[in-house]
């Protein structure tokens, strides 16, 4: 028996109309493509293991907590919207999932690699971008990364779109728009507005504290992993 896709009935495909995805839906979309890189044995996934992924604790801006009934909503909504498809495989005992945003938007590797990147981590900059695309896909300079964000921004609907240059910084950061284009207009006049005072000061102070979180999390994720070989040699 040979393994097939399945999905439920599917409205007419909205995909070329605009992106407007809740955080969730980006958050399990971004794991898909993601994991397609890093676990491609484990590939397509379980419910658990998007879970998981969603979950984790490094490599993850912001940080969420996820239930299991969110991210099979999250996977419903997706599937209607023609991103991620069912995958029944032969003999497994659970439902697989993988995305299809491969082939609904003609995406290389290279730029699906961006692409989940910007989903996981928030706004980046090149450089960082180069940085952490290095297991999922290696570009040789930042010059190659300019050019997938390039074409990322210029397909239809635009993929990517560039922030506007924030008071007192030298880079530019860029942005993924699968959430529509609301948030990055909110982006651009907080870093238009600058970073001292009011409600954005407020803002920063809570990436900062959030920044923190992350880093001490990370921190605990080693030592957990350092202990662990620590003991096989005791």
């Amino acid at each position: 028996m040979e393994a097939h896709n399945t999905s439920p009935a599917t409205p007419p495909d909205t995909a070329d109309e605009g992106f407007d995805l809740d955080p969730i839906e980006i958050r399990v979309l971004g794991v898909l493509i993601e994991k397609a890189f890093v676990t491609p044995d484990a590939y397509p996934l379980s419910i658990n293991a998007i879970v998981t992924g969603s979950n984790q604790l490094t490599a993850r801006e912001p940080v969420m907590a996820i239930s299991e009934g969110e991210a099979q909503a999250a996977i419903d909504s997706l599937m209607a919207r023609r991103l991620v498809s069912r995958r029944d495989q032969a003999g497994a005992r659970v439902a697989k999932y993988e995305h299809l945003v491969r082939v609904r938007h003609s995406l290389p590797p290279a730029e699906q690699a961006v692409l989940a990147t910007l989903m996981l981590r928030g706004a980046q900059t090149a450089g960082e971008i180069r940085q952490r695309c290095e297991r999922l896909h290696r570009f040789d300079d930042i010059t190659a990364v300019e050019s997938v964000l390039e074409h990322l921004a210029e397909k239809f609907p635009p993929m990517v779109a560039t922030l506007p240059r924030a008071p007192g910084t030298k880079e530019i950061r860029h942005m993924h728009l699968l959430g529509g284009t609301a948030l990055l207009e909110e982006m651009a006049e907080a870093q238009a507005s600058g970073t001292s005072g009011g409600a954005t000061g407020r803002n920063r102070i809570v990436e900062l504290e959030e920044e923190v979180a992350r880093l001490r999390a990370e921190v605990d994720v080693l030592r957990s992993e350092f202990d662990a070989f620590r003991q096989q040699f005791n």
